[in-house]
């Protein structure tokens, strides 16, 4: 860690965004060669070449720093990556626009402006992905201190355990003035000097407060300088939602809702995210079109046209409103003959052969497109339940209704990240997940979910 303009920074992305600066340097460099049949134009623009360039490079250096596209624990591998990097190119891009058709000093053709971008961005791409192949997988890590070393603390002790490829690693624990030690004694640190201090000697990117009880025994004044020396620091559920994804139930408290960011769409993002919906709705109802006539015609060959195609069932949408979803049957006529709703199992018997297929393959929630284009459903959001599942476990988990906040999904976050649920424990994990994503509901975090979509259907994870 060095201090830069008052702040730590990690010299690892230091030197990866130096790295990244020099291609968007070179990238306007090729643009312009490109554009001008590889020989330099005389005079390109008032400023010179190299001026345009650092001037290019500056700004969209600037924008992936602003986009956090330098965070240490950064997932590059991930499919969102690069959905990521789009994002962080639009601020730069934008601004980049202006500058060079509102200035005539600073006027550059379309031509190279373009041919830059789309070279930095593959540039940017490859520099991304060697440094995630040989770059040392402690140093991408952001480096956690701890404050507390009880049942909190533990917790996080318990998940490095359980999961090596988590984006972090701990500093180090800081116990508190009479509080219990359920963390190794290996992973102590004693401060010597100052709380920033030991923060920069251990090289922390954030601090976490994990205590079980922080009356009176949190050294707030310290907290409060290192988070205006540019550590950030945060509570526990904060810290797991930051790092897993989810809204931990068992940490969840009314006070966190009320005053965390998140948990609210506005006019614009819901007539955005009913637009994207109803175009990209279209465009697969087009595509898939002949695979469902094939499938139709497949399961009335099955069924000997006995059966009807399609099935359809009452489930909880938007604000717990009922409406029947779509879904092509999988399952033999009388599956649920007793009127007992119950849930998938391990080799279920009453899924045919073909239903099987289509369940491992995610062929059968092909028709729940229709309930998208009629606004009962979105492409993305956390899959919606029977009322029977609904009222059982709104009256057992906390904040269970609050996952009808939005539209109900044919995928979801939850679909993503955890195995296919069948009790009561399963739903209450899912529902971090949904959580997760009703706080930061949007746009973006729906095509990142999409893509994601594309790899869980193709090598058929969670089907059943």
């Amino acid at each position: 860690m060095i201090r830069l303009f008052g702040y730590f920074v990690s010299k690892t992305y230091l030197y990866l965004g130096i790295v990244e600066a020099s291609v968007f340097f070179a990238g306007f460099h090729f643009g312009t060669l490109a554009r001008f049949g590889w020989t330099l134009p005389d005079d390109p623009s008032a400023v010179g070449l190299p001026g345009m360039a650092l001037i290019f490079a500056g700004v969209m250096s600037v924008s992936l720093v602003a986009m956090g596209l330098y965070q240490r624990g950064m997932k590059e591998r991930e499919a969102g990556f690069l959905v990521r990097l789009a994002v962080g190119f639009f601020p730069g891009t934008a601004l980049l626009t202006v500058l060079f058709y509102t200035v005539p000093t600073f006027f550059v053709s379309r031509d190279v402006f373009g041919l830059s971008l789309l070279s930095s961005f593959v540039g940017i791409t490859l520099v991304r992905e060697l440094f995630t192949r040989f770059a040392s997988a402690d140093a991408r890590k952001r480096r956690v201190l701890v404050l507390g070393t009880g049942v909190n603390a533990q917790s996080i002790e318990r998940l490095l355990c359980e999961d090596s490829s988590v984006g972090f690693t701990v500093a180090g624990y800081l116990q508190l003035p009479n509080s219990a030690r359920l963390v190794p004694v290996s992973k102590l640190v004693e401060p010597d000097g100052s709380l920033l201090d030991l923060a920069i000697v251990k090289e922390a990117d954030e601090i976490v407060v994990a205590a079980d009880d922080r009356r009176g025994k949190l050294p707030v004044d310290e907290l409060i300088d290192c988070k205006m020396s540019g550590f950030e620091v945060m509570d526990l559920l904060t810290f797991f939602e930051k790092e897993l994804a989810i809204v931990k139930i068992d940490l969840l408290h009314p006070s966190w809702i009320f005053f965390s960011s998140g948990f609210r769409i506005g006019v614009s993002g819901l007539y955005g995210k009913r637009l994207f919906d109803l175009v990209l709705g279209s465009l697969m109802l087009i595509a898939t079109a002949p695979i469902m006539l094939l499938v139709a015609l497949a399961s009335l060959i099955e069924y000997r046209g006995r059966a009807p195609v399609l099935y359809h069932q009452v489930r909880v949408g938007q604000n717990g409103k009922l409406f029947r979803l779509h879904k092509f049957r999988s399952m033999c006529v009388d599956a649920e003959a007793d009127g007992v709703a119950r849930w998938t199992s391990e080799n279920d018997k009453r899924v045919t052969a073909l239903g099987a297929f289509l369940r491992k393959n995610r062929i059968d929630e092909l028709p729940q497109v229709f309930n998208v284009l009629k606004g009962q459903m979105s492409l993305v959001g956390p899959r919606p339940e029977r009322p029977e599942f609904v009222e059982r476990f709104g009256s057992r988990i906390p904040y269970y209704a609050e996952r009808h906040r939005v539209k109900p999904g044919v995928t979801g976050w939850a679909q993503l990240l955890y195995p296919y649920g069948s009790d009561e424990d399963d739903a209450k994990r899912k529902l971090e997940f949904d959580l997760y994503y009703v706080k930061h509901a949007g746009i973006a975090l729906d095509m990142i979910i999409l893509l994601q979509t594309v790899g869980v259907v193709l090598v058929g994870k969670g089907a059943r």
